[in-house]
This record gives structure tokens, C-alpha cells and sequence, in this order.
């Protein structure tokens, strides 16, 4: 820099000095010559030694400490597949230095802003980490966090934020809306190593602990819901009721539920109590045990005497579980027994067996005595035939049945259609279809290990509910459906037997044997990722074998999406006939 500066002064003069200074303006260009040569050996030999460090570090961080730490790749099946991170930065050059540091140990996505970086996490559901910038365009980093915590994507992929904003409160921020790391520019390659390593790391032991957790969760609510159901279905196996009358209460009580919290909070209902009294509605006629079969089952009207002994059946089931020598104080028995007693109350105090009036009724009763009422008149009996819903729901809000609270009158009007729907799927192909259905729908919820909630089973109940209503109306061709909890798919056994691929498979491990071409999966996914609530549909065409030979078939797709605020998408039904 010295020489620069000096041959600079020097050349200012020589118009003055004349040709006496043409040696020193040689003397200039060879020292320029020499410092040049200089800084540019002097830059490769850094460039070198940086080089070497980067090969080092990546040796060791992509050989040996994974060959010495294989609990990084817990949850990507095997140790040879890698983790998938996506960098979002507005800077190819920032983007660029991350890879190169990260190293090839991971299978790098790219995003140029927050809206590209949204799309392509609605589309890859396997992305392991999210490297983030704050300031973009289209959408910033804190947008992406707000949608990624809309979508509850959040819960699945750790962020690290990368940015040179260092103020406090861009840092807190982050954090608020659920960051787990903050990396400020520029970059150092150690710390960005080790803390992309250790957020993988942390993640991987904490869905382990998740699926360990939930497994221990499935199976105690199995265990209890199987025994409550075993127990019910003994009371109906003496009525000579059809086996689902446990299952429409379920299921009408929880549509019910679903209805009144959305219509009205004065409850104070949440998404646990739903499931809580949904699940307690199955114990609603275990008084009937001790009422004797000739009451029961007895095809015409009962007399006064027979009434009487009948009504009792609400006592005895709330005497039975106040009797019970454990869990009294458990929830689900306290619930239980205020259904027991007091389902066949009604609004106007005429009701039985204590005339309790108004909201002095649990709403749990109330809620089950009207679901009560409905399957019982749309369902066939030995001293009756099924009303058809538009007759029943007429008698209902006309008060032949009892005076209902006006607000859940109102729930039956605006639920009217969809409980109609779901009662009536299992008893349309009459009496053994529906009962096998029953059946399956009972192995299913036994078999299925989605992920749980406290209301599982209700939940699983109305997922199989639409995948029967799809499949039913379909025979003789490719049909799926698929869990996106689980990874499972299951193929019809037209599809098994002429696609030659097995009943179940996982995604993505078992992919190459699912008779789809991976680009065509990765466009089912693209497809689905697309749908909404509102529009669950999708179509498209493409190649599958069918008996050994390749047919073109055009795909249909449905989306299924919990009942959740705001709902989630957990799988898909899917049918391909030949074009």
C-alpha cells in the first residue's frame, strides 16, 4: 500500500520532471509487480490452509463423529439416508457459505424468501431443520415462524434464525414464536456446525420420548375405552339391540358437543371434556343389566308395572358406579355416572328419576339424552320400526320426546345433515354389513397406532367413517388410504392381488414397493399438500402395473382433516381406474 500510494505522488509529476524520472516510474510498476504477486500467493496459500480445514472438519463431522454418534439419524430410518435442511435467505452468497460449511453430510433445500420457504415445507414433510433469515422479501422470517406456528409445523421442525440483526428484541422474538436457536452473521463455521448438530440431536431424543410416551398413552386409553366398550356391549347383547348403539351415542354425542362449543362457550367445554363425556356416553344404559330380558326384549308396549321396573335401569347403573371400589373420583366415572342417572331427564322437569329441571341437568346428560333420543327413533327396535331422520328430527324439535334445552335443539338443526350421514353409514347395506363393518372399524381402532390425543378414538371413528363412506361406493379397482401420523398404507385387496404390492406398507421406507413410481408419490404428496377442508379433492393421471403391464389411470384423491381449530391434515383415500 505504501509503494501505491508513493508511485502515485510520483507519477502526478512527472509532466515536470521529464524523462530523469522515467526509472523510477520503472522502478514503481516493478514494485506494484511484486506486491501483487505477493498478496495473491499470500491469498491462495490462505485459501489452502482454509481449504484443509474445511476437508478436516468435515471429515470429522461427517465420518468419524457420525459413525461414533448414530443417534443422529434416529427417525430417518437408516444411517446412510440424510437429514434434510432448508436454508431461507434472500442472499445466494449466504445460502452458498452455509452449504459449503454444513458440508455434504446433509441434503441441502434452498429458499430465496419466507413464501418459497412456506411452499416448499408444505410440500416436503420430511424436512429436519429450518436455517432462517429474518429480513426477506415477500415474507419476512417472523411471518414464516407465525405460519409455521398456524400449521403446527413448528412442532415438528426445529428453526435456528440467521441474521445480522442482533437487537434484543428481534432476538426474543424469535424465540416467542418458537426459534430454537439464534446464529448472528458472520458466520463462524464451528459454532454453526455444533449448534445444526445439536438441535438435530436434541430433536431426535425428544420425538423418541414423544412416540415412547404416546405408545404408553395409546395403550392405557385402548385398554380403557376396550373395557368400556366390552362392558356396554354386554348390556345391548341382552337388550337384542343391533351392537352399534354404543357406537351412534359416541358418535352423535361428540357431533353434538363439537356443534354446541362452536355455537356457544357457555360451558366452558374443551376439546378433553368432549372426548371425556363422548367416551363416558357408552356406559349410559348399564342400569339395563339388572333389568330382567323379558322387560327388555318384549315387542309391544309395556304396562305401567313394566315402565316402572325399566325407569329404574338409571338408579341402578349410577348405583353400580358409585359402588365401584376404585376411581370413584376419576372424571371419567364422575361423568358416567351423571349420564347414568340422568339422560332420560328432561328440559321441563318431567323427566325421570329425580325431575330435575332446566340447567340443574348436567349438560353431559342433556347432550346424551337427546343423542339418545335420535338413535332410538331412526334405529329399528323389537317393539318398533326406524323412523326416517327428517321425521325424526321433527318429532324431536317438536318436543313428542321430551323438552330438550333450546340451545342443543338448535345444535341437532345446524348438525342435522352431518349426523345423519355418519349413523347412517354403518346400517345401509343392511343388518351383516353393517355389523362387519362394525367389526372392522373395532380391529382398526385396535390396530391403527396413529398419534394419540385425548380424543383418539372418536377421532380415529370418524376418519374410518369417511374412508368407508369413499371405498363403498367403489369396487374393482386400485383403492389406498393413507395415515400421515403412522407413514401407513393400506391397499384394497383388488390392488393386492393385480398390483402385486402388500396389504400394508410404511412411507417412506417401503416406497419402492408400493407399485408407484417415488416421482409419482412425491406428486400424490404435492397433490394433497394443496387440498383444503373446503376442497379436499384431487386429481391426477399416471402409470401403474397392473398384472405385470403398465396402464395409464386417472388418480382421485380426498384429503381427511381432523375436526380440530385449526384442522390438521392426518391422511388420504385415494382410487385409480384405467383411462
Amino acid at each position: 500500500m505504501f509503494h501505491f500510494g508513493w508511485g502515485i505522488c510520483f507519477f502526478g509529476g512527472v509532466e515536470n520532471a521529464g524523462a530523469a524520472h522515467v526509472r523510477p516510474l520503472q522502478s514503481f510498476w516493478q514494485s506494484l509487480s511484486f506486491c501483487t504477486v505477493f498478496f495473491d500467493n499470500f491469498a491462495r496459500i490462505c485459501c489452502f490452509w482454509n481449504l484443509c480445514y474445511i476437508i478436516i472438519v468435515n471429515v470429522w463431522e461427517n465420518v468419524l463423529f457420525r459413525a461414533f454418534s448414530p443417534v443422529l439419524c434416529i427417525g430417518k430410518g437408516t444411517m446412510s439416508e440424510k437429514e434434510k435442511i432448508l436454508i431461507a435467505d434472500d442472499s445466494a452468497m449466504n445460502r452458498a457459505i452455509l452449504t459449503e460449511m454444513l458440508g455434504d453430510g446433509y441434503e441441502i433445500l434452498e429458499a430465496e424468501n419466507g413464501r418459497q420457504a412456506v411452499s416448499i415445507m408444505q410440500t416436503n414433510v420430511d424436512i429436519d431443520l429450518l436455517l432462517l433469515d429474518i429480513m426477506m422479501p415477500e415474507m419476512d422470517g417472523f411471518d414464516v415462524l407465525a405460519m409455521m406456528n398456524k400449521y403446527h409445523w413448528i412442532d415438528d421442525i426445529p428453526v435456528i434464525m440467521i441474521s445480522a440483526e442482533n437487537a434484543s428484541s428481534y432476538v426474543e422474538r424469535a424465540y416467542d414464536l418458537g426459534a430454537t436457536d439464534y446464529i448472528s452473521r458472520p458466520f463462524d463455521m464451528a459454532i454453526v456446525r455444533r449448534r445444526v448438530i445439536n438441535t438435530l440431536m436434541l430433536y431426535a431424543k425428544q420425538k423418541r420420548l414423544v412416540r415412547l410416551v404416546a405408545e404408553q398413552v395409546y395403550e392405557k386409553e385402548k385398554s380403557n375405552s376396550t373395557m368400556i366398550n366390552i362392558l356396554s356391549h354386554i348390556v345391548e347383547f341382552r337388550n337384542g339391540e343391533s351392537g352399534l348403539h354404543v357406537l351412534h351415542i359416541q358418535t352423535a354425542t361428540d357431533i353434538l358437543l363439537r356443534t354446541l362449543v362452536r355455537k356457544n362457550d357457555k360451558y366452558n367445554l374443551n376439546a378433553a371434556d368432549i372426548s371425556l363425556i363422548s367416551t363416558a356416553s357408552a356406559l349410559h344404559d348399564i342400569g339395563k343389566i339388572d333389568i330382567p330380558a323379558s322387560i327388555l326384549n318384549k315387542p309391544g308396549k309395556l304396562t305401567k308395572e313394566e315402565f316402572d321396573t325399566m325407569k329404574t335401569h338409571t338408579t341402578t347403573g349410577a348405583e353400580i358406579l358409585d359402588k365401584l371400589p376404585f376411581q370413584q373420583e376419576s372424571p371419567l366415572v364422575k361423568t358416567a355416572y351423571a349420564i347414568c342417572r340422568w339422560h332420560h331427564e328432561r328440559w321441563d322437569g318431567r323427566g325421570y328419576p329425580d325431575g330435575l329441571k332446566g340447567e340443574d341437568i348436567p349438560i353431559a346428560a342433556q347432550v346424551v339424552a337427546m343423542a339418545d333420543v335420535y338413535d332410538a327413533l331412526t334405529s329399528e327396535r323389537c317393539y318398533k320400526k326406524a323412523f326416517g331422520h327428517d321425521k325424526a328430527m321433527e318429532m324431536i324439535l317438536n318436543g313428542e320426546c321430551g323438552q330438550f334445552n333450546p340451545l342443543l335443539l338448535e345444535c341437532l338443526t345446524d348438525a342435522g345433515a352431518r349426523l345423519h350421514a355418519e349413523l347412517s353409514l354403518a346400517s345401509s347395506g343392511g343388518s351383516r354389513n353393517y355389523l362387519a363393518e362394525a367389526q372392522h372399524i373395532s380391529e382398526v381402532l385396535l390396530h391403527e397406532k396413529s398419534l394419540p390425543g385425548q380424543d383418539h378414538i372418536l377421532r380415529t371413528l370418524s376418519v374410518l367413517r369417511t374412508k368407508a363412506n369413499f371405498f363403498a361406493e367403489n369396487a374393482r379397482c386400485v383403492q389406498f388410504d393413507y395415515n400421515e401420523a403412522t407413514g401407513l398404507v393400506r391397499f384394497s385387496p383388488w390392488a393386492v392381488e393385480h398390483m402385486q404390492v402388500p396389504e400394508e406398507l410404511h412411507l417412506p421406507d417401503e416406497a419402492d414397493r408400493s407399485g408407484f413410481a417415488i416421482a409419482d408419490i412425491d406428486r400424490i404428496r404435492t397433490a394433497l399438500r394443496a387440498t383444503t377442508v373446503d376442497r379436499p379433492h384431487a386429481e391426477l393421471s399416471m402409470l401403474l402395473p397392473i398384472d405385470g403391464e403398465l396402464h395409464w389411470h386417472h388418480v382421485s384423491l380426498c384429503a381427511l382433516w381432523s375436526d380440530e381449530i385449526p384442522p390438521l391434515y392426518i391422511g388420504a383415500v385415494g382410487q385409480a381406474n384405467p383411462v
